[in-house]
């Protein structure tokens, strides 16, 4: 690996990710004008390519859902190179045959969040295409990656809630019926700064737990979500480094590229 690696794709994910890489790896202290990461950025080897890799969370889990430094977070990635992102994450279903242990790739976003940052164009007049919130040509390749420990979803729609709380009955049950499948805490800003910074962006979920409105008894925990995990972590790991094995090109998708014949306030990173 050079001594300045510019990695094209990386993954935003759990610290149960720092053993995708060998000895080798190279980590990169980043500032950005939206203030510092989540963590600092580790760059590795994967099957030949360099990925870079940050902890949402950061390193210690320090950071909740709703405090997560999404806008730094994206610009540091962007700032080194990357063009690309794969973002694994937990989720809890709306669907009971998309048990714990269920993979899904989403297609589509819902966005229940409130009060965070999510965007970088405050001022402008600047507004992006995002009908189509996840990037197909890595949705492709995340869906090829399936293995057979985890049942695959190749669609779906994710909606994202502020947390840190979990849903109530009448919540879950409310996102049910109008036909969502997946929810998550973290997957928005997240997407939508991508798009804001013309880099391909996916979704890989990992259902830990049926959310509250379709189950009896007590409703989801945290120790049973963090659990479920854990308990199918490894295989989902040799799912994601396949994606990022499978990626097709270094650079931004056309689909991805949204401001085509726009002038912008600032020069992207």
């Amino acid at each position: 690996m050079s001594s300045v690696p510019r990695p094209a794709l990386a993954i935003i994910g759990g610290s149960g990710f720092y053993d995708f890489f060998g000895d080798d790896a190279i980590t990169l202290e980043i500032d950005t004008p939206y203030g510092a990461p989540s963590a600092p950025i580790t760059v590795g080897d994967v099957d030949g390519r360099q990925v870079a890799f940050l902890p949402r969370h950061g390193r210690k889990h320090e950071y909740s859902p709703h405090t997560v430094p999404y806008q730094a977070n994206l610009w540091a990635l962007r700032s080194i190179g990357v063009r690309r992102v794969f973002a694994p994450c937990a989720v809890g279903s709306l669907r009971a045959d998309w048990g714990p242990g269920t993979v899904a790739v989403p297609d589509q976003l819902v966005d229940r969040t409130s009060g965070r940052p999510q965007t970088y164009f405050d001022n402008g007049g600047i507004h992006v295409s995002f009908a189509d919130p996840y990037c197909a040509e890595l949705r492709t390749a995340a869906i090829g990656s399936a293995v057979e420990e985890l049942p695959m979803r190749s669609s779906g729609t994710m909606v994202v809630v502020q947390g840190p709380r979990f849903s109530t009955r009448a919540e879950s049950r409310w996102f049910a019926a109008q036909g969502w499948e997946l929810v998550n805490m973290t997957g928005f800003p997240e997407a939508v700064l991508a798009r804001e910074l013309e880099m391909c962006y996916a979704a890989i979920a990992l259902v830990t737990d049926l959310d509250a409105g379709l189950e009896v008894g007590e409703g989801v925990s945290a120790t049973s979500v963090f659990e479920a995990f854990e308990r199918n972590l490894v295989p989902f790991k040799k799912l994601v480094r396949g994606a990022a094995a499978a990626v097709d090109g270094t650079d931004t998708c056309e689909r991805c590229r949204v401001h085509a014949g726009v002038s912008l306030p600032f020069e992207l990173p």
